[in-house]
């Protein structure tokens, strides 16, 4: 009996969105192969925090490609606990998972780089080149693609997936829409697990808590989590030119932001007075047009961490209807999430905030239940 012939797959982005689609094509017998810029998987000592998976979303592309008991292993439920002050360090709001509620409704935290082993493991290792940045993309007819990588490699393809964030090499296939920046920037810090155990710490590690720590004062805000080997990351946002640059010296960054948020609260200052130097990175904010779509372009999708749980590939011989069809209810929720994550960032660096957040959540709570109960 002849073997089935399939696609050419190409998932251009070894992020979670790439590794479960390649997983779920995988599980599925269908071949496909990532294309990632990172020369090996423990290139990049950076690669962000951890991630909240709801049970219906992240949990479910998880589950159905037989990775639910990895999972539970490697998650951490506790880290679901979530605080809210403002800058001077009255709590706002404190919630914490409870133990005996039904596990659909906890939505377990795990580290991007733990996340990322569990999906590289679970795929064949042939399936991902390492170091293989896409340099450009030649159409040559007859629905195929020649896809030219930054080290002189070149490869055929049908369908090319681009998985590969916000400065995707891939859109432009499909859509004009380039990221335009918030007006909002700052800065990620980290505090190294073993500097968390000094004792002159111990009030700023216990605003974190156990899972994540969100603060508010007039145009500014932080956020901190707790990740899974005791590191706590840091991100200190606040509206800034889009020139604005910070400094390449870890001191001068830490008198930067101590400048910045000089009338908070001296624990929350801490978490920038014993930032590792090591671990400093400026983190503007881009996005998309609010009401971002495309035009369907044969042989070609492009997709973000909203979308991991559909899989264009489970219809190969109607794929083109069938990825469509996925753009189309995928940038309908996207679109719809996208105008809360606006309407939230404004909020969080308000010059009303803490109560415009906490306006904006009552909002967004009110509106889920009016969802829920339509």
């Amino acid at each position: 009996m002849a073997k089935p012939t399939y696609p050419r797959i190409a998932v251009i982005g070894g992020g979670p969105g790439g590794l479960v689609l390649a997983l779920t094509l995988y599980r599925h017998g269908i071949p496909s192969t990532v294309y990632e810029r990172d020369t090996s998987f423990d290139s990049r000592a950076h690669i962000g925090g951890m991630l909240d998976l709801k049970y219906e979303s992240g949990q479910r592309a998880l589950r159905e490609n037989g990775l639910e008991e990895t999972f539970a292993c490697n998650s951490r439920p506790e880290a679901a606990a979530m605080r809210g002050y403002d800058s001077a360090g009255n709590v706002l709001f404190a919630q914490d998972p409870d133990p005996n509620h039904d596990p659909k409704d906890i939505s377990p935290e795990i580290d991007r780089s733990v996340l990322r082993k569990i999906l590289v493991d679970a795929i064949p290792a042939d399936a991902v080149k390492w170091g293989h940045a896409l340099a450009s993309v030649r159409d040559l007819g007859n629905g195929e693609r020649e896809l030219t990588f930054a080290n002189g490699n070149t490869t055929v393809v049908d369908i090319l997936d681009g998985a590969d964030g916000a400065n995707s090499r891939v859109r432009p296939l499909v859509s004009a829409a380039v990221p335009t920046y918030t007006g909002v920037t700052g800065a990620e810090i980290s505090i190294a697990p073993e500097d968390t155990k000094k004792p002159e710490l111990q009030d700023a590690v216990e605003l974190v808590g156990r899972g994540s720590m969100f603060s508010w004062g007039p145009e500014k805000m932080f956020g901190s989590q707790l990740n899974g080997d005791g590191l706590i990351r840091t991100y200190a946002w606040f509206p800034a030119p889009a020139d604005w640059k910070l400094p390449d010296e870890p001191a001068e960054v830490r008198k930067v932001l101590l400048e910045l948020f000089k009338d908070w609260a001296p624990s929350f200052r801490k978490l920038i007075e014993y930032c590792d130097d090591n671990t400093t990175y400026q983190r503007p904010l881009y996005r998309l047009p609010l009401d971002h779509k495309w035009e369907h372009v044969p042989g070609v999708t492009i997709l973000g961490d909203a979308a991991h749980l559909a899989s264009p590939g489970r219809s190969v011989e109607e794929r083109e209807e069938a990825i469509a069809a996925w753009e189309e209810e995928r940038m309908t929720v996207a679109n719809r999430i996208a105008v809360i994550s606006d309407e939230n960032l404004q909020a969080c660096v308000s010059p009303d905030a803490p109560a415009s957040v906490l306006k904006a959540m009552a909002k967004f709570t009110k509106e889920q239940k009016e969802r829920q109960t339509a």
